[in-house]
Order: structure tokens, then sequence, then C-alpha cells
């Protein structure tokens, strides 16, 4: 949410916080305004924050950063409201400090995506950045999906409420609700309309320039198409290691996309181009089934925006895809997914994972497998019972500055290269089935 992200800095924050502690003050005003001076103060130097993480272990992308043979690739797809490239500098830049990678590219490259499947619709923009460090050897290849600009132009049906003529008539900090309203509630309509297909036509172009090229392979700026994963991507498919990250709506997007690729890998013979012929081999398919994808979600909506859409094509067959003794184990797209759902209590917009939803929800070719991280983003004031505040929209849009979540993406949780922040701040529970 790149313009929400400015108003937070700038206005959100000031307003919000003057808000709440303005309720926090009223409440506390019998207690006379040296305690509550006391009590803010006390609130501001102790971080007491929850951090709560449930299931299997994960190992981050660290220990995978200095590989022998192949690389290491993260794709970040946004979710709700209005983008531009760079939204994930400030993410970026504490990630690379976490992982000490202190080299990166001069420019970044930007790929204007395109996609044979939705010709002559422009699908938004890849942003490419390479990070390394020079002493050891490690590098990271970073891809930044930005694809409002496919929603954009919908969206511009209620920019007359945003206007001056309207404006005026709220209150300033009503005022800056509606156009965050209005910028983000939008989305989750849109994609479930007729730019669904291009949306997830964008993530999967992206998915195929990060499958299927290393960082000097790919084009410096300009329209292009990833033409698919033929034999030429199989030393990549084989060994590079992939992984996502995706915020809000964008997980819906992640998922649906890479249960779009499963049926693109299962029915490859309905996607071949006419000039092309085949574009996803045997070998390729052969290689995905290989492979082991981590999904780092932040404000994780899958539950939310599950209501009232279709099944999946395959579901209720885990043992059947993916225990090595089951029946279609030969079908299934990867070995295994690991989905890790950041939600905070009081983030309004997102949700923990419940048990059985994997079985019935997600495709059983993914071989999915959970684990929900129950962490405060937003700070809890808390003023003798009294008052119990957190701000919900910093809540739910603060995950990829927090040192948590980043130490947990570098590192994981649960072996032996944890973070210290992370050991010291998060209680981890293994589960097992």
């Amino acid at each position: 949410m790149n313009n929400f992200l400015k108003y937070r800095s700038l206005k959100t924050g000031c307003l919000l916080s003057s808000l709440s502690i303005a309720v926090l003050l009223s409440a506390c005003s019998s207690f006379g305004k040296g305690v509550t001076e006391a009590l803010l103060e006390k609130t501001e130097k102790e971080d007491t924050r929850l951090c709560q993480v449930w299931g299997k272990p994960f190992a981050g992308i660290g220990a995978s950063l200095a590989k022998s043979k192949g690389k290491t690739k993260m794709l970040f797809v946004h979710g709700v409201g209005d983008h531009i490239p760079g939204y994930t500098t400030e993410f970026l830049e504490k990630l690379a400090k976490d992982l000490n990678l202190n080299v990166r590219s001069e420019s970044q490259k930007n790929i204007q995506l395109a996609a044979p499947l939705v010709p002559g619709k422009k699908l938004g923009n890849l942003r490419v950045t390479h990070l390394l460090n020079e002493q050891n050897g490690k590098e990271l290849t970073f891809y930044e999906l930005t694809w409002s600009e496919i929603t954009r132009h919908e969206k511009e049906l209620l920019a007359f409420d945003n206007s001056g003529e309207y404006e005026f008539r709220r209150a300033k900090i009503n005022g800056m609700l509606k156009k965050f309203s209005n910028d983000t509630g939008p989305d989750p309509i849109i994609y479930l309309g007729k730019s669904r297909e291009a949306i997830l036509a964008s993530f999967g172009q992206s998915f195929c320039w990060m499958a299927s090229r290393d960082w000097e392979d790919l084009p410096e700026s300009g329209e292009h198409t990833c033409w698919g994963l033929d034999d030429s991507a199989i030393d990549h498919i084989a060994n590079d290691d992939y992984v996502v990250i995706s915020h809000s709506l964008g997980s819906r997007i992640v998922i649906d996309g890479m249960q779009r690729i499963a049926h693109l890998l299962a029915n490859t013979e309905k996607y071949e181009d006419p000039k092309r012929g085949v574009v996803v081999t045997k070998k390729t398919i052969e290689a995905f089934q290989h492979k082991h994808i981590p999904i780092f979600m932040l404000s994780n909506q899958l539950p939310m925006l599950q209501l009232g859409r279709e099944l999946p094509e395959v579901a209720g067959q885990y043992a059947d895809y993916c225990d090595p003794k089951g029946a279609h184990y030969d079908k299934r797209m990867v070995s295994e997914t690991s989905l890790i759902a950041f939600s905070d209590p009081n983030d309004l917009l997102s949700y923990g994972i419940p048990p059985g939803y994997s079985d019935k929800y997600l495709d059983s070719r993914l071989c999915a497998n959970i684990t929900n991280v129950n962490i405060n983003i937003a700070k809890v004031m808390d003023a003798f019972g009294l008052s119990d505040l957190a701000n919900p929209m910093e809540a739910h849009v603060g995950y990829d500055q927090d040192d948590r979540v980043i130490a947990m993406i570098a590192n994981g949780i649960g072996n032996e290269n944890t973070s210290p922040l992370v050991k010291q701040r998060c209680e981890f529970t293994k589960t097992v089935k």
C-alpha cells in the first residue's frame, strides 16, 4: 500500500496517534496528569508485543544464499492499494542488513510485463534488484511485482469522491480514512471480476522470469514476455531456490497463481504456443516436482478471501499427491509448499489459518504445510485496564518493517541459525500431524 504508507508517515501516523493518546488521556484523567504521563512513558519504553509461532520449523532464506550450485530468488507481491515500483525499498534494505548483503546492483531492471494468454493487456512492472556479499559469495536476486496498473483505471470511478467538491465536507480524520478506503477497498472486488485473469497472468509472468533467468540474463527494461519453462531453464529450476512474500490480497493472488501454474503444468498440451510449440516440457515438470517453495504471507487474508469462492481443482487428496507411496505422487506440482502466515490480532483484516484449511481449500498438488505466526505489529497501550488500544491500520501495514518478521524471513525459527532477537522475543511451538 504505497500511497497509504506515505499518508501514514506524514499524516496518518500523527492523526491516529493523536487520537489514541487523546482517548487514553481521557480515560486516565481521574488518575492525574503525572500518573498518565508516567504510564505513557512506560508504554513507549517497554516492548511487550507478543510473538507466538505454531507449526513446522522453517529455515528462512539465509541458509541457502551461499549455494555452490544455483541461486536464491525472492518474489514480493503487494496487496490492496495503489503501489508504484520501489514500494519494497525499506523492507529490502532491512532484509539485506539481516543477511549481511552489503553490495547491491547500481540500478534495477524494470520489465513491463506482457502475457500471451491476455494479449494487448499491460500487466504491471517487475523490478529486479541484485544483492550480494563479495567476501563470502552470498547473493540474492529480488523481484518486486507491481500489478496496480491493472486496477488503477477501474478505481478512477471513485475519483470524484476524493475531489474538492466532496472532501471539504468531511472531518479531517474521516477524510483521510475515506481516501484510504477508496484506494484499498475496490481491489478485492475488482480481483473477483474480469481483471482477475490479468492479475494472475502478471504473477505467472513474474514467476516465469524468476524461474527461467539469472540476473545477468534479464532484460534491462522495456515490455517483454516470458515464453515458458522449456528445457533451456532446466538448470535454473533444478538448482535455484524460490521464495515468495505476499501482503494481504497478495496472498490470495499468490495461492491462486500457484494453483493456476499447477493446472498449466498438468495440461501443457492445451497451452502450446502455435508459433513456438511446447513451452513446458516433461523435464521441466519433473524438476518442479523436487522443489520446496516457502511463501511468507504478511497480514494473511486467505480465510476471508476464500468466502464465496469455488474449491480448488484438486482438493482433499494430500496423501495421494504428496506421500511418496500415493497414487498420484508423480502428478504433484512441487514436493512441498510452506505457508508461513503472519497475522496481528489487532489487524482487522488478517487471519490465522485454521486446522483443516489446507486439505479443503488448497490444491493438493501444492503439498502445502502451514505455520501460523501470531504477532503484535502495532503496540498495545494498556491504562490500568481502562484503555486497551492498538492502531489497527499500523497493525495491517507494518509487517514488512517489523524487525522480528524480517528476522524470521532471514533465518527462520526452530533451527540453529534462528536470530537471537527471535529466540528472545518469540515463542515457538512445534506441531505434528
